[in-house]
This record gives C-alpha cells, structure tokens and sequence, in this order.
C-alpha cells in the first residue's frame, strides 16, 4: 500500500474542488455536477425491435482521459417487426454496437460500417441478411463470425516493434461474445455454440473512428474450444499502469458453462494476451466441479494493481429461492500463467424471491418481467495510478447489489479492501431510500481519492400482474476517500427519470422484458462517468400486455403486430452516460 501521506493530500484537494463547485448537488437531470448524454444516438426509437439496446460497457483512455469508449446490446441493425414476425439476432447481423466520446462523455457518436445488416430493411416485407450499413463492430462477416453482444471495453497501451509504451499511444480492445454466421451444424473458426472474440483500433479520434480499416480483424480469445461448451459473459481489462512489470498485458475472463446450463460444470476461465491482442493464452483460474453445495460460478470481473498484480472476482450462487453464496477472489502474481486459490471475501443474497412461470427465471418485476439472474455479480476496481502508476493507493473497491433485506428492499452494497483484498470493510448500503438496486457499479479514481457508483433501480414494488407501472430508473452517485481508503458522505448526482418497463426491451417467445446483466462505471483523477439502460422513453403497449397475459391463459390471443398497434416508442431502451466531466 501507498503511504497515507500522499492520499491525505490528494483528498484535501479533492473536498475543496467539491466546496467551490457549490454545496450538496442538485438532484435530477439538473444537477449542476453532473450531465446525463444519449450514448446510443443511433438508434431508431419507434420501431421495435431495431429500438432495443441493453448491456452498456464503458472505458476511458487513461493517457487521453478525454476519450472514452462505450459497447452495448445493439439491435439497430434487425429488420424491424414486419406484420406478426419479429426477428431477433442469430442470421449473421451482428448485435454488439460501438460508440465513443471525445469531450468525457458529454456528446457521443456512432459510427456507420459496412457489414452484414437489414437496417435499411422496410417495415413492410421481410428481407434478407446483406451488405449495407450497420452500426456494430466490423469485421465480422468477413471472419466469418457474428458479433453476439455481452460487450467489455477497455483501453492499454499501444504496442510498436513489440514494445508498449504509452508515447506509442493507445489501443481500445472490445471483447464480446461471437457465434457463428450459421446456427447450423458447429464449424471452424469454433466448435461450441458461442467464444469470446475481441476486436481493436488504435489511437481513437473523431476522424479515425470513422473509417472501419482503422479495426483490426476480431481474434478469438481462446487457445481451444470445444462442441459442448458456452461462454458467457466476458470482461476485458489492459494492464495501463507503466509501473507494472506487465504492463500491456491484456486479459478477458468468462465462464465456460459444459453441458447443462442448469447443472454443468462452470469453471472460470482467463485468456492473456501479451503481443497487443493478436495471440492469446488460455488457463482456467478455478475448478471445474459443481455441486448443490457449491452452487454455480458466474459473472467474473478482473483488474490490475499498480504492481502488476491481478484480482479476477466472481460469485458462486447456489440453487434455493432466494441463494446464500460468496463472493470469490482470486489472483495472479506473475501475469496470469499461475493463479491462486480462491478466497471468499464477501456474502451474497441473489434476491431471487420470485420466478417468473413464463420464463423460470428470477425478476424482480413480476410476471414477464426482466430478469435478475446477475443481480450479485461483483463490480471490481483497483485505484492503480494508470498511466503511470506513480501515485496508486492499490485500493480495491467491490460493488454488488444485494436481497438480504427481502423481497422489495434489494440493495446496491459496496465494500473496499487496503491490503490487497486481505481484509474488506463490512458492506455499506450505497442507493438511495426507496430503490430496488438492481445492476450497480463502482469505478474509483486511479489516485484512489474519489468513488463513483451508478446503479439501475426499481421504484415499484414486485407486481402480481401486468395491470400497473413497473418503474425503473437510474442513479450516479460520488464520495471522496478518505485517508484511511473509506468512501464518506455520498452524494447523489444524477436521480434519473423513471420510465415504465413494461414498455422497454422485449426478449425471447415469452416476450420478456429486458433490462440487460449490467452496467458499468469509469473514473479518472479529473471526473468519473457511468453508463447504463435506461427506459425513460419507453412506452407501455395495452395490447401486448394482453396478449403477454393470454399466454398464461388456455386460450392465448395471436401475436399482436406491433409496430401497427403499440405506440411508439414501445420497446426501446437506451443506453444513457451521466458524466462529472
């Protein structure tokens, strides 16, 4: 650990740029400290299902803190619902949309390619899979894959003659999942139903951005594969503290999940790259057994210290209504070859109190409602000192939300370690009075003076039926640190709109709704930006919920055509940024 003596500093300076900018901030989209932008500015907002996007992922650059990088769930290049058909991914269209900010978060873009679309498809008559534009990672077609969503982003050093320095400039890795242009029989470049691909540009800017030749081809992250396997849920991270023995290593962690989702093995696994994202070697960081006692690895989180040393956390949930399980931590001391033993740090409470019968999966919502299943899943970060490393506290922050309160009072909870994740502080409750913590994050300052939390939230209570509002909205919150690494009086920066989602993204036969697995937060020494799903403009559609109702019913009512009988913007959802910067 850092001395004390520098963080004392660093917090004086921060409470008092807090003091001049004026007491306790405004709540609401007025604040005076901090500003909501439209990330997903592409997006057609009238027309279901192009109108849904979910799962933000966000980084900052951290030797150009100005420049951030945002990926998202993002149908914008699906034929809207022709009629009675809706089409969802899976026939070659990629689903993982990219979108960048050059002024920390305020104004974002997104870019067009070219690639394998049916966004210029009419809302009249099905039609194909083609060339045209899309607003998704590009490349894909061409290597023959399809960009499948559960996007993870993170800026390193850029890599020249195989050395990293950040006077080469940057490199912006995206990592998602990728499946075949075919859902047919299994084929090369993978033989399982889904891998983990990453995709790169150099050096970002405005003009660069434009031009899809600036990306590099996708590269799997994976050493082997096989037929039986699923990855699922990926998260990248740069080693981009110039102090660090490894730095420019870049890992991607996921869960492989073997035969049965419900009950196969779900060992965690780790790819490195050491060569700028070309080449990747596979180890698996935990075991592989799975028993009703151990219950079910998922939803890992990985960074780095200022030392080079690497925490990838996870959770394992167990099978009861609602789960007791742990929070595991576990590291590598020699840049991912070798991994320690896992060590629970934290317990959780899934929130799981209800299934939904149309889906058999756990919402807080109530019938067709979006699921929870990640509610516990960690939310790691290290206050590493990146670019340089000169300044790191190495404080290790965790944030998850949390139902060990019942039904209705789930939490966003957080706790911080000093000592390398030796110890951790008891959780403290970080939403506010009145929120269901859904999906909730936590970034703090490279300096380790400052901690951001952004979090999505329900303001109703669990409904019985579709008759009544489900509001859901979003939250960004900031406290200094102080000397001894705690977080202190918190306050709430942006209270966001509730909007009814009921009428947000829709998923699956069931026509479930969607509020995605996550949310995310990036924070430098100068401001610190979340980024999540938001339903504000979303609009409810009575004659959806009726026949959404019907299927519970003996005689269930026909699809509805919805982009004739629903209002519009039924079935959007975006993806909003709220930014100090």
């Amino acid at each position: 650990m850092k001395t004390s003596i520098r963080r004392t500093s660093i917090i004086a300076a921060a409470v008092a740029q807090l003091a001049l900018a004026g007491a306790a901030p405004i709540l609401g989209e007025e604040s005076v400290a901090a500003s909501s932008a439209l990330v997903s500015v592409g997006s057609a907002p009238n027309l279901v299902v192009r109108n849904m996007q979910a799962e933000p992922a966000i980084a900052v650059d951290a030797s150009r803190p100005d420049v951030l990088a945002a990926g998202a769930i993002d149908y914008i290049d699906i034929q809207p619902c022709v009629g009675r058909v809706c089409k969802g991914p899976g026939r070659g269209v990629g689903s993982s949309g990219v979108y960048f900010s050059f002024d920390r978060g305020r104004n974002w873009v997104q870019p067009t390619y070219t690639g394998l679309t049916e966004r210029d498809c009419s809302t009249t008559a099905l039609c194909s899979p083609h060339l045209g534009p899309m607003g998704t990672l590009p490349w894909y077609f061409e290597s023959g894959l399809r960009s499948a969503g559960d996007p993870a982003v993170a800026f390193g050093p850029r890599p020249i003659d195989g050395k990293f320095s950040w006077e080469n400039g940057s490199r912006l890795y995206y990592a998602n999942m990728a499946a075949p242009l075919s859902s047919e029989e299994p084929q090369e470049p993978f033989l399982g139903s889904s891998a983990v691909a990453v995709s790169r540009i150099d050096n970002p800017t405005a003009e660069r951005i434009q031009d899809q030749n600036n990306w590099l081809p996708p590269v799997l992250a994976h050493s082997w594969s096989s037929a039986v396997t699923e990855e699922d849920k990926d998260q990248i991270w740069a080693d981009n503290a110039a102090s660090s023995p490894f730095f420019g290593n870049v890992y991607v962690c996921w869960t492989n999940i073997l035969p049965d989702f419900t009950n196969g093995s779900r060992p965690i696994m780790v790819s490195v790259s050491r060569d700028g994202g070309g080449t990747w070697t596979q180890r698996q960081a935990t075991d592989a057994s799975l028993n009703m006692q151990q219950g079910k690895r998922r939803a890992c989180t990985i960074r780095t210290d200022s030392d080079g040393v690497v925490y990838l956390a996870y959770v394992v949930q167990g099978f009861d209504m609602p789960s007791i399980g742990e929070q595991l931590l576990v590291k590598s001391f020699d840049g991912g070859e070798h991994w320690s033993r896992p060590e629970p740090f934290e317990e959780i409470n899934d929130a799981c109190y209800n299934r939904d019968p149309a889906q058999n999966r756990c919402t807080y919502e109530g019938p067709f409602g979006a699921r929870s299943d990640f509610v516990p899943a960690p939310s790691l970060d290290v206050a590493n000192g990146a670019p340089s490393g000169a300044d790191a506290t190495d404080e290790l922050v965790v944030n998850w939300s949390d139902g060990r309160d019942g039904l209705n009072h789930e939490l966003s909870l957080l706790s911080y370690s000093t000592d390398g994740g030796a110890t951790w502080s008891d959780p403290q409750t970080v939403s506010l009075p009145g929120d269901r913590s859904l999906y909730t994050a936590a970034g703090i300052s490279p300096d380790g003076t400052a901690l951001y939390v952004v979090y999505m939230a329900y303001r109703t209570e669990y409904q019985t039926a579709l008759t009544n509002p489900r509001f859901l909205h979003s939250v960004f919150r900031l406290a200094p640190i102080d000397p001894t690494g705690a977080p202190i009086a918190w306050d709430a920066l942006v209270d966001g709109p509730a909007g009814d989602n009921r009428g947000g993204a829709i998923v699956g036969p069931s026509g479930a709704n969607f509020a995605g697995d996550y949310v995310y937060v990036a924070a430098t020494r100068g401001y610190g930006v979340g980024v999540t799903t938001d339903v504000r403009n979303a609009a409810e559609c009575p004659a959806f919920d009726a026949w959404r109702t019907s299927l519970l019913t003996p005689t269930p009512l026909p699809f509805p055509r919805l982009n004739a009988v629903c209002p519009s913007g039924f079935g959007n959802s975006d993806i909003y940024a709220f930014t100090t910067g």
